[in-house]
Parts: structure tokens; C-alpha cells; sequence
């Protein structure tokens, strides 16, 4: 029975219009496919009406077969087209497109890229022309660094050698001849009659003709000892501890999981200088493993050169102290020991695994018309901005010869040392101090995550390692470069107070410069952020993991409970950072600035009188008086400046110094492994610029921290600072006490610490009155010219094509 009719003809506008809309649809969330999928269902269902229709059909209503095929021919090139469309994509918009340099930019770059290479870091050829060098040259025998134990001639490390500082300005600057470009390679002799660890300058590259011993002249001493312990050594370590006596007493202390257990590391090992005896804390094998303490630990002395002299020098168990592994098993057996048994703990409390299901994508961070930025080799290009950087094995991301307007402002900004001190009951947390460069964390650097490490748009490099390695490592996309909105106007102001209202701003778009290390069970993220005003960020969160210990009381006293029998241990992080300043020159000076309050009587009533806040100003003159104790009263105003320029309004031309910092108390200076981190003494010092007092830290102060390599408060003996070339050296911390919300891990949000440099009178105004990002609205005259955010719209769907997702690939060069 038919109670409708309707023929093939008059079905298909209308089925075409709906797989039109529903084209349009599908599209928005699958631009790529299923279309045609779809086009083929509608096709089939209006046939299918059209079959109905037909037997269904009136007496005196025919199809006329000529407009049939006709409609036929049309809707089959229809969708053809759309096909197409999809498979070849919609031409952008010409907004959408992406923005090239233009030649003088890049003539520019290429001239600006030949000087930044001398501080580009080595590459593959480099690293294994020096390797072979050293092996052809040093008549010595050399074994690989995969089996070398103390007892052999190895090579630890090899790096670029930066340039003296009066070289690279000289070339820079005057036009002179590039420095040469040289490495600077650890050699650990454990082969000799006297083992010890030499240094070495070796150059020219690419093709060395010469090594030169640098070692007197770099460290006041270096004891063998003082050497870090390789991945070679810890193995060599575990083989004579005997673990697999102690498997079953641990499995009924904490139950079986089929896992052996994992080892962890603390500093300093000893109580003196030549001292290598390291506690080795235990952990169950299961995710977020620093989480899950098993109460056990090992004492190995590892102080000979010969393997075979190693051995257990005390054992730790819930709280008890033996002699050897052998000792606590026995006693366990007979019943006298205190056992632990731990029950009710939640094997995944802190695995990072997802607790709930993916819903939808949050926002998403691109260029629709193309990065604002350029990246040559290790060059750096972003409006008024030009800086080199390099990555160091052992300190990590390095800027240098850091430029605004083409002046430059910073000669090397860097990082110097990471540093926490912890404690606890546990002997491996009662006295630990690590100190993060021993174990490289520029090495420590990982593969950055698209989308979540960086924006996935970001540009990613590569960096190039030869640490404690055969062969040099690549880290794929361990540097990230992108340019970011910081969502927040970096000035604003809405005038109505007279007509006609106005309102001006300043969009705050940053270069931002990332690398992220995981030394251990704590995660650093390095930021250097570039404004449009001349203001230089250097940041650094921490998250992670923070050690715990086992406990089997409700003690808070060295930290806090965070999961049955765990103890989240108290510790304090402190980083310290180098900023080599040149303020229109190297001949810079030290000016302090405060609020002091007058009192004074008021003109208008002498009978009253008010504090009236004013500049208190100070040139500081030695270094003595420009070294703040942590703890002390920093003054507000910390100003690099340049006594023989000032700008239009008299004032002298600088740059202001801001700390970002919650600077626990440091460890007390009685303590004689303090001489190792002396630089937490200061919160801020500021020394003459000296090619002997480079670094505030070394690789080695680790195992050699009551007569470190590296004192760094012997760089401060009261010499001029005025008129000088001027280093500052920073300190910024927190204290730590692990609460509920680290579990499973610390997050990063209030915990970034560094600092800031600002102009300061550097300028006649503010420079990013100049920069393109500037938004006015005038009601009297809309449009795009001065407010570019009204065509937004134009640009608003430019997404890239993001490339596939890839992380993990392997890391050997």
C-alpha cells in the first residue's frame, strides 16, 4: 500500500542537499575521510526510496529517463569533486600563509650564524676525532667506558672547550680571528702507579694536533676519588653486595612480586677526602618505584682501584643496623630481628597511569601563519632578539652572547649546579647531599613529548653527548623552541574617565627556550623566556619523584606519612645560576636601590609631619659588600649598570637583577661537606669576571665536598667591582616536605625559582612601544589596522598539518 510517491528525479536535489550539510559535518571532524563512505550510504538510500517510489507509482506518472541519467551524471560528478577536495585538501586562505624570512634576514643570519658557532656544541665527527687522538697519543692503553673499572685508563668525558671570554669578544666585536675551537676531554688514569684524573685541552678541531694538561690550573686539587662513579662501577658495585640472600626475607617482609629490587644512589660517600662508601637504599620494583621503600640498605665500601677489595660495610633493616647481609639473615632466622610486615598498601598509589578515560582534546597552541622565529644551527633569531646556546653534558641548557636591538646584554646565562639536601632516620637520607652535575644533568636530558612537554608545534633539536659513554648519544627533541601567548596582556590600560573611550595593550607573545633533565627521581624543566620589552626569564620547575623512606611509626619529625609505612622525606632544593652581564660594554658597575622613609614637616602645616618614602642609591665597590648572606635583607632594587652611558633622562643606562626564590636555610657552615656547596652561603654574589672562576661547581665536588675542586667562596676576596667586567652568581631554593598531593608525583605548579632581568633605564621608553604585536581600539576608527585582533578571524582556522606522532626512537649516534 503506498500513501506517498516520489520519483527518482525529485529525490536526488533533496539527497544532495542533505549530503551537503551532512558533508559539512563530517568534515569539521574528519577532513580527511569516511566521506566517501558516506556519500555511497546516501546514494544507496535514495535508490532505495526510488525503488519504493517506483513500485508504488500512479498510473500517468513516468520517468523520463533523459533528465533521469542526467541528474545521474551530475550528482556522480559531485561527488567526484568532493572526493577530490578531500583527498587534495582545501587551498588555504592567503592569510593562512606561512611567512618566510626575507633575504636580508637571512644574509644576516648567515653572517651572525659563522660567530655563534664557536659556541656550538661538538658534533659527531668532532667527538670521535678527539676519541681517536687521545687513543693514538696518549701512550697509554685506553679501555672502552662500557668496561673500564677504576683499575683502567678510560675516557669519561669529552666536550666542547668554550673560548676565554677576551677571544670571543675580540671576534665578535673587533673583527679579529675566531678563537680556536678546541675540547676539553676527562681522562681517568686508574692504571698508573699514582691513579688520577687529568683534564686535557685538545685541539684544533676538527683535526687535533695537541693536547694540553689543564688540570693544576683549573682545580685547586683532584683526588682520584674524587672521580664520579660510572654506570660500569655501580654494576661492578651490585655484583658484591649478594642481594639474592636477603630476596626471601624481603619477600615476606613486603610480599613477592617476582621483581628484584631496585637500587638507588646517595652522596656524600664518606666523611673525608678520599672517602667511597656509599649507602645503597632498596626499593620494590613496581611504577613510580621511589615511592615503595623496602627498609633496606647497604654500606659497600668502593674505595680501592681493586674490585676485589670492595665490601659490605654495614647492612640497615627496619631501623637496625648489622655488620653484613650474612648477620641479618641469620639473626632474622632465629627470630631476633624486628620484622617488618607491611600490609594494606596500594601496589599502584603512585603509577602515572591515566584513573580515568580520555574525554576531549583541551586547547591547542600554533602559528597560523608560521613560526615568528628563526633557528639556524645553534642560532636563535626572534624580532629584536639573537642569542647563541649549547648544551653541556654536565650543566645542561647554556645561552650565550644574548642581544636586544643588536647590543649585547648577556655574555652567558647558565646554570651551575642543582643541589638537594634531605633527611631522615635512614642512613641513605640522614646526610644526603646530591649534587645534580656529578651525574650530568645535561646528559640526564630527555626526549621531549609533543603536546605536552612543549607545544606540538614547537621546533624539537637534537642534542649530542659523549659522558660515561663509547660512543657519543643523541638525545632526539631534547630542545624545545617556541614562541607562546602568556594569555596576559603585558600592558594594558581602558581610558573613559574623558570621551571618547579608548583602550590600548600589548599582546605578551614570548620566545621560549626548554630543555628538561630527570636526574634521578626528580624531573627539572629549564626555561629561558624571551619578552618584547628587553626583559629576560630564567626558570626552573621541578616535579617528579621525592624520596621516601620506610616507617613503621607516625613520625613527622623528618617529613610526613603518604601512603601505609612511607615517609615522604623533608628536603631543600637550591639551584645556582650565572649571569655574565655586559651592559653596553665589559666596563660595568654594581648599584643598589631601596625605599627609605623621611620624615618631614608639611609645608602647608608645619605643626605635621609625614614619612615620605625615597630612593636610598649605593655603588657598591668590592666584592665583599656585593656578597648578600642567605637569609640577610636583599635590597629591592639589584641594578647592573653602566657609569659612562646614560640615557636620555640622565639616568645611568643598566639592567635590574630580580630573584625568584624561597630560600630555606642552607646547611651550616661547621659542617665540613658544606665547603662543597659553598655557594648557598649567597644569595646573590657578585665577583670581577676571571677565566679561573668559570664555573661556582664541577663534576667532581660531589665526592670531594670537604676539599671540593671548586670553592666557590674563595671567589669572593673583596677585589673591585667597579668598572668591571661583572659576573652575577644567583641562588634560588625552597624547602620541600612532602604532603598527600605528591602522590603519585610533586607538581609543578608554585614551585618555579630563578630570576628575572629587566632594563632599567637602559632605554628612553619602553621598547615594545616598536613591537608588532600592539592592540589600540578607537571606537571613532574600527578595523584591523590598529587592532589586529578584529581580523583574527581570518587566520583563526590557519591549523598546520601536524606531523605524526612519534617519541622513543633509538638514541645512539
Amino acid at each position: 500500500r503506498c500513501l506517498e510517491t516520489v520519483t527518482f528525479s525529485q529525490t536526488i536535489p533533496t539527497s544532495l542537499s542533505i549530503v551537503g550539510r551532512t558533508f559539512q559535518a563530517q568534515s569539521r571532524q574528519n577532513p580527511r575521510g569516511g566521506v566517501a563512505s558516506l556519500l555511497q550510504a546516501k546514494w544507496t538510500e535514495t535508490k532505495q526510496a526510488s525503488e519504493r517510489s517506483t513500485r508504488c507509482r500512479r498510473p500517468g506518472l513516468t520517468m523520463n529517463l533523459k533528465v533521469l541519467f542526467a541528474v545521474l551524471a551530475v550528482a556522480l560528478v559531485a561527488i567526484i569533486a568532493l572526493n577530490w577536495i578531500l583527498l587534495v585538501g582545501m587551498p588555504r586562505s592567503a592569510a593562512c600563509q606561512v611567512r618566510d624570512p626575507d633575504e636580508q634576514l637571512g644574509e644576516m643570519m648567515e653572517q651572525q650564524r659563522r660567530q655563534k658557532e664557536m659556541f656550538a656544541d661538538l658534533n659527531s665527527l668532532e667527538l670521535r676525532q678527539v676519541v681517536r687522538y687521545l687513543e693514538q697519543n696518549l701512550a697509554v692503553t685506553l679501555v672502552n667506558c662500557s668496561q673500564a673499572l677504576p683499575s683502567h685508563n678510560s675516557i669519561f668525558m669529552v666536550e666542547l672547550q668554550l673560548p676565554r671570554k677576551h677571544d670571543a669578544l675580540r671576534f665578535l666585536d673587533q673583527g679579529g680571528d675566531p678563537p680556536r675551537r678546541e675540547a676539553r676531554a676527562v681522562v681517568v688514569f686508574g692504571a698508573q702507579t699514582r691513579p688520577n684524573i687529568t683534564e686535557y685541552t685538545v685541539g684544533p678541531l676538527p683535526d687535533p694536533t695537541y693536547h694540553v694538561d689543564v688540570t693544576s690550573r683549573t682545580y685547586k686539587s683532584l683526588h682520584f676519588n674524587s672521580r664520579p662513579v660510572t654506570s660500569t662501577e655501580y654494576k661492578a658495585i651490585m655484583s658484591t653486595v649478594g642481594l639474592e640472600k636477603v630476596l626471601k626475607l624481603l619477600e615476606e617482609s613486603h610480599g613477592s612480586d617476582g621483581m628484584l629490587p631496585i637500587h638507588l644512589d646517595s652522596s656524600p660517600r664518606g666523611f673525608k677526602l678520599g672517602d667511597r662508601e656509599t649507602w645503597f637504599p632498596f626499593f620494590k620494583n613496581l611504577q613510580g618505584f621511589f615511592m615503595h621503600p623496602l627498609g633496606f640498605e647497604v654500606l659497600v665500601d668502593h674505595s680501592s682501584s681493586n674490585i676485589s677489595e670492595w665490601k659490605v660495610r654495614k647492612v640497615f633493616y627496619n631501623g637496625q643496623y648489622f655488620d653484613t647481609i650474612d648477620e641479618l639473615v641469620t639473626q632474622y632466622n632465629k627470630g631476633s630481628v624486628r620484622k617488618i610486615q607491611r600490609t594494606g598498601s596500594d601496589a599502584n598509589y603512585a603509577s602515572l597511569r591515566p584513573r580515568q578515560k580520555f574525554q576531549t582534546y583541551g586547547p591547542l597552541q600554533f602559528e597560523p601563519q608560521g613560526p615568528r622565529y628563526h633557528v639556524v644551527n645553534n642560532h636563535v633569531r626572534y624580532f629584536d632578539w639573537d642569542f647563541a646556546f649549547r648544551h653541556s653534558p654536565a650543566s645542561g641548557l647554556q645561552l650565550f652572547d644574548i642581544r636586544f636591538r643588536k647590543e649585547r646584554v648577556v655574555y652567558e646565562l647558565s646554570v651551575q649546579e642543582v643541589n638537594s639536601v634531605y633527611g631522615g632516620e635512614a642512613p641513605s637520607l640522614m646526610r644526603t647531599k646530591f649534587l645534580d652535575s656529578h651525574y650530568g644533568f645535561g646528559k640526564s636530558s630527555n626526549e621531549l613529548v609533543k603536546g605536552v612537554d612543549c607545544p606540538y608545534s614547537a621546533t624539537f633539536l637534537h642534542t649530542l653527548h659523549l659522558m660515561d659513554r663509547d660512543q657519543p648519544q643523541r638525545i632526539r627533541n631534547s630542545i624545545c623552541i617556541f614562541e607562546q601567548n602568556r594569555e596576559i596582556p603585558l600592558r594594558r590600560h581602558f581610558s573613559s574617565w574623558f570621551p571618547p573611550p579608548s583602550y590600548g595593550a600589548l599582546l605578551d607573545n614570548v620566545l621560549v627556550v626548554r630543555s628538561v633533565a630527570t636526574v634521578g627521581n626528580y624531573d627539572y624543566i629549564f626555561n629561558f623566556v624571551f619578552h618584547n620589552n628587553g626583559v629576560i626569564e630564567t626558570k626552573v620547575s621541578p616535579t617528579g619523584y621525592a624520596l621516601t623512606s620506610f616507617t613503621s611509626e607516625d613520625t613527622t619529625q623528618y617529613g610526613a606519612k603518604i601512603e601505609e609505612n612511607v615517609l615522604g622525606n623533608i628536603h631543600t632544593h637550591f639551584l645556582h645560576f650565572k649571569a655574565d652581564l655586559d651592559i653596553l660594554g665589559t666596563s660595568n658597575s654594581f648599584e643598589t636601590k631601596d625605599v627609605e622613609y623621611q620624615l618631614k614637616s608639611v609645608p602647608w602645616k608645619p605643626d605635621q609631619k609625614v614619612y615620605v618614602p625615597s630612593v636610598k642609591s649605593r655603588i657598591l665597590e668590592t666584592e665583599n659588600e656585593a656578597a648578600f648572606r642567605t637569609g640577610t635583607k636583599l635590597p629591592k632594587y639589584l641594578n647592573f649598570v653602566n657609569l659612562d652611558q646614560k640615557n636620555k633622562w640622565g639616568n645611568y643606562r643598566g639592567y635590574r637583577l630580580q630573584v625568584v626564590s624561597f630560600n630555606p636555610d642552607s646547611v651550616p657552615e661547621d659542617s665540613p661537606d658544606e665547603k662543597g656547596i659553598s655557594w648557598q652561603r649567597y644569595q646573590l654574589a657578585v665577583t670581577k669576571h676571571k677565566d679561573s672562576e668559570l664555573k661556582s661547581s664541577s663534576i667532581y665536588n660531589q665526592n670531594s665536598m670537604w676539599k671540593p675542586p671548586v670553592y666557590f667562596a674563595e671567589f669572593i676576596n673583596n677585589e673591585s667591582i667597579t668598572n668591571e667586567d661583572l659576573v652575577a652568581w644567583i641562588t634560588a631554593g625552597f624547602l620541600h616536605i612532602p604532603h598527600a598531593e605528591d602522590v603519585p608525583n610533586t607538581a609543578t605548579s608554585g614551585n618555579g625559582i630563578g630570576f628575572i632581568l629587566k632594563p632599567l633605564n637602559y632605554f628612553n621608553n619602553d621598547p615594545s612601544v616598536y613591537s608588532p604585536d600592539a592592540v589600540y581600539i578607537d571606537p571613532a576608527n574600527p578595523g584591523c589596522e590598529d587592532n589586529p585582533i578584529a581580523c583574527l578571524s581570518n587566520v583563526a582556522s590557519c591549523s598546520p598539518n601536524f606531523p605524526e606522532f612519534t617519541y622513543g626512537e633509538t638514541n645512539e649516534h
